[in-house]
């Protein structure tokens, strides 16, 4: 896979010539398998028109393209059975920085858009693209062999592999932009590829502590979207929506991850959306105790987000003045995320600040991609508007 740039028009001209074919021939038996037999087969043709040197092919092109391969078989013989996980092992290679390899993967084996992927990175879209580019050209300029890795190469793929399912899950769980807050579909695969993951590494409590925490959350879904398609807070939630099967399991593999002893950033996420799990009802949340969790969260990453999601809880637990003090000097650290005017915007508006709040409500507003959030924001700012918009 060192030309990227080929494997991208290769599939761009596969998909180009579905729409073309099929209207008229009907989908193939196996659409995916006739995609992937077009594009190696359009990456040879580009490849030979450049200079019939077939060692310069990248992953998505092998001697075997030239051959039919209308029924590939990719499952046998791999240490990673599972051939979208297998891709994500190949492209987190570690020549290749851990931001680079993690947004390459995103990129081009999720299919994420470079606007979503800045958004995961809490960076700006033209930082993304030009980290892609240089990525991109480092794989071509040293020859790095992107290759199916053998099974002693994973324990040092694991941590990337890891951070993309991550992300993949936290786009499915909160949609950068577009109509939807959740993209089910993504937080489904994500918590697939953690089940094979798992099965594929047992009792490593990394993967057991990321699953734990996916399917906890995921658990909710159902809860956080009224019947008109609204933002539901989670003291808000009908409970009874929430699976609770689904949150039993996730407290077991956190079980299994308490018993390893882990206190990595995914087992301690765990254990704070276990303690909203185990809460039957909202005035049983035990916030304190998130806000420990929290803490520690902080003093592991020292990420800012975390910082955030402290100040939220820290307000639950010692009052919205204890929760805005944490998220004073964080306009540096997160310019481009709306959460952080919106959470203030919350805490002003709990402590009779009602002109702030205004104030950061849009702020929020001019940040937010997607809609329901949008439309959330929007309503609460009324409210307030309504009301007068003054400080009491």
């Amino acid at each position: 896979m060192r030309r990227l740039d080929l494997a991208e028009e290769s599939l761009q001209d596969a998909f180009t010539a579905a729409v073309q074919r099929w209207p008229e021939d009907g989908p193939p038996r196996n659409p995916a398998g006739w995609l992937l037999t077009t594009a190696r087969r359009r990456a040879v043709d580009r490849l030979r028109r450049e200079a019939s040197d077939l060692r310069r092919l990248p992953l998505l092109v092998t001697e075997e393209a030239v051959s039919d391969m209308d029924h590939v078989e990719l499952d046998e013989g791999y240490a990673v059975p599972d051939e979208r996980l297998r891709l994500v092992f190949t492209c987190c290679h570690p020549a290749l920085s851990m931001e680079s390899r993690v947004a390459l993967t995103l990129r081009f084996v999720a299919g994420l858009t470079t606007p979503e992927i800045a958004r995961l990175f809490l960076v700006a879209e033209p930082t993304t693209a030009a980290r892609l580019t240089r990525a991109k050209k480092k794989i071509a300029a040293a020859g790095i062999p992107f290759r199916v890795p053998d099974a002693d190469d994973l324990p040092d793929r694991l941590a990337g592999a890891l951070a993309v399912i991550y992300l993949v899950f936290t786009e499915g769980y909160a949609a950068t932009s577009g109509d939807r807050l959740l993209r089910e579909e993504l937080a489904s695969e994500a918590i697939r590829l953690g089940r094979v993951l798992g099965e594929l590494m047992p009792g490593e409590p990394e993967v057991t502590a990321l699953l734990a925490l996916m399917v906890l959350h995921h658990a909710r879904r159902r809860a956080r979207i009224d019947p008109a398609g609204r933002l539901v807070l989670l003291p808000d939630q009908d409970r009874d929506l929430w699976r609770w099967d689904e949150i039993g399991e996730g407290l077991a593999l956190l079980e299994l991850t308490a018993r390893s002893q882990a206190t990595s950033p995914y087992a301690l996420q765990a254990a704070i959306a276990a303690e909203h799990a185990k809460a039957r009802r909202a005035s049983d949340t035990d916030w304190p105790a998130i806000a420990d969790l929290y803490a520690q969260l902080e003093r592991v990453t020292g990420s800012a987000v975390v910082r955030l999601n402290r100040a939220v809880a820290v307000a639950e637990a010692a009052g919205p003045r204890a929760g805005l003090a944490l998220l004073g000097d964080l306009d540096e650290a997160l310019p481009r995320h709306h959460l952080l005017p919106a959470a203030r915007a919350e805490l002003l508006r709990r402590l009779g600040r009602n002109g702030e709040a205004i104030v950061e409500y849009g702020r929020a507003l001019a940040l937010v991609g997607n809609d329901v959030e949008r439309a959330f924001l929007l309503s609460r700012r009324a409210e307030l508007e309504r009301a007068g918009g003054t400080d009491e």
